[in-house]
């Protein structure tokens, strides 16, 4: 399998300019000529081996930055955007889509803007919605659509909210620790028979937490009320650089702060990092030891993103029995369809089959790499007879070279290419040729309709 090119001109001019140097000083610490580090930073030429060694030698800079991140993201997304009709049938090859992430993230995030502003607005009209005539005519993300957007590109990691919950967790258990600081606050913490998860009233100075809880949830619901209390001032200072467009948008936001610093507190960087090598990755043991859920730690595992520090790289969905994904993030080169279900050939649904078990699955996607994937049914009851059972399924996984360190590898065999299930992203920008679970034909792919005969499909998809 030939190894794909490394164009990171941006990322190279970034660090250059953090660094305060020129560009013959930055070509002299890195052992290559002025006009060949000009080339690689305007992505004429990929990144060599050389200059990859030499970043982390000169500059200790973690190299994984290089090929992951808002790049491969934007190129996802502009792929599956590009997939609409509107497009016609001859999207622009991948090649000028990674040079247009890679070159101008700002030209590349406009036009995600922009297909969405018209997607929206041509949804408003087949429902005869008037919300188009609002706001003086100039559709919006939704609030929805505008956070999830906000933790996508960001990563999933927001490091200052991430070290300061860290210090919670660092010196025993998180639960403890948050309800003595709500002591000190003159907050009492009861929990009772209540339909509501968590309740805080303020003139009280009284967090109700609900009984019909899991103790895991009890204690995350907790540390969110603490962050909302203790880092209300950090949570406002990120929201003020992210710059939302409703006030929405900025509330749903900052309930996504609060519950990324309750999993933060809840498993500390440091500590929970430490004992994901000790356990190889072993999801129970984890939520064991960190008094969290099954999602909580697979979540968890999934924001390990810390600069100098990082995790291995997973990505981590959750899907709904209809398909649809309700949580998303990767730091893997595998990204998300935005809209729409997940690939039907995953494990992840066929999690809700077998409940309290985990699934595996050797999977390979259609540009190669081959990933471990882990599944696993994560239903939440409601605490009583007549309240609804949420159902949900999770999915984590990691390209193979990872697969040592997880202990879902044991046993399996990886060096049978017939191992590898073929899955995708989503049908629309899926090259697969021949696959029985395909819902719409590919955009960049031709397609040929013999009305003689019929396979799976009613067409042929060829190059």
């Amino acid at each position: 399998m030939a190894q794909q090119k490394l164009y990171a001109g941006q990322k190279l001019r970034e660090i250059r300019t953090q660094l305060s140097l020129t560009q013959k000083a930055f070509a002299e610490k890195l052992g290559v000529s002025l006009p060949y580090l000009n080339q690689m930073e305007n992505n004429h030429r990929p990144v060599s081996t050389g200059v990859v060694l030499a970043l982390a030698r000169e500059f200790g800079f973690d190299v994984t930055e290089l090929s992951t991140g808002d790049a491969e993201r934007m190129v996802t997304d502009m792929r599956e955007a590009l997939a609409d009709p509107v497009f016609g049938a001859d999207p622009p090859p991948i090649a000028d889509l990674r040079l247009a992430a890679s070159n101008a993230p700002a030209f590349a995030k406009a036009f995600l803007a922009l297909h969405r502003s018209y997607r929206q607005s041509h949804e408003r009209l087949a429902s005869l919605d008037e919300a188009l005539g609002r706001d003086g005519g100039s559709p919006q993300p939704s609030p929805w659509e505008e956070v999830r957007d906000f933790f996508h590109y960001s990563d999933n990691y927001i490091d200052d909210v991430d070290r300061d919950a860290e210090e919670i967790g660092k010196s025993g258990d998180s639960g403890e620790v948050a309800e003595g600081l709500l002591a000190e606050r003159g907050i009492t913490v009861a929990v009772e028979d209540t339909d509501l998860l968590r309740h805080y009233d303020p003139s009280a100075r009284r967090l109700i937490l609900s009984r019909r809880s899991p103790a895991a949830t009890r204690r995350f619901q907790m540390l969110h009320q603490l962050g909302l209390l203790t880092h209300n001032h950090l949570f406002e200072e990120t929201l003020d650089k992210a710059r939302f467009h409703t006030p929405e948008a900025r509330a749903i936001a900052k309930v996504g702060l609060a519950n990324y610093f309750a999993g933060a507190a809840l498993m500390p960087y440091g500590r929970f990092q430490d004992a994901a090598g000790e356990t190889r990755h072993d999801l129970e043991r984890l939520a064991a030891r960190f008094g969290a859920s099954i999602e909580q730690v697979a979540h968890r595992l999934s924001t390990l993103q810390r600069q100098g520090a990082k995790g291995i790289p997973f990505f981590f969905v959750r899907v709904d029995q209809a398909g649809t994904i309700t949580k998303r993030h990767s730091a893997t080169h595998l990204q998300f369809a935005r809209f729409g279900g997940a690939c039907p050939l995953w494990n992840v649904h066929r999690a809700f089959e077998t409940p309290a078990r985990f699934l595996r699955q050797l999977a390979e996607t259609p540009d190669g790499l081959r990933y471990l994937n882990l599944a696993r049914d994560v239903s939440k009851s409601g605490g009583a007879y007549h309240a609804p059972t949420r159902r949900f399924a999770i999915a984590l996984g990691c390209e193979v070279k990872h697969a040592a360190h997880l202990v879902y590898a044991d046993g399996l065999d990886m060096t049978a290419a017939t191992a590898f299930e073929p899955i995708g992203v989503a049908c629309r920008i899926c090259p697969r040729p021949a696959c029985p679970q395909r819902a719409v034909p590919p955009l960049e792919q031709r397609l040929v309709i013999d009305p003689n005969s019929r396979e799976d499909l009613p067409y042929r998809v060829v190059p």
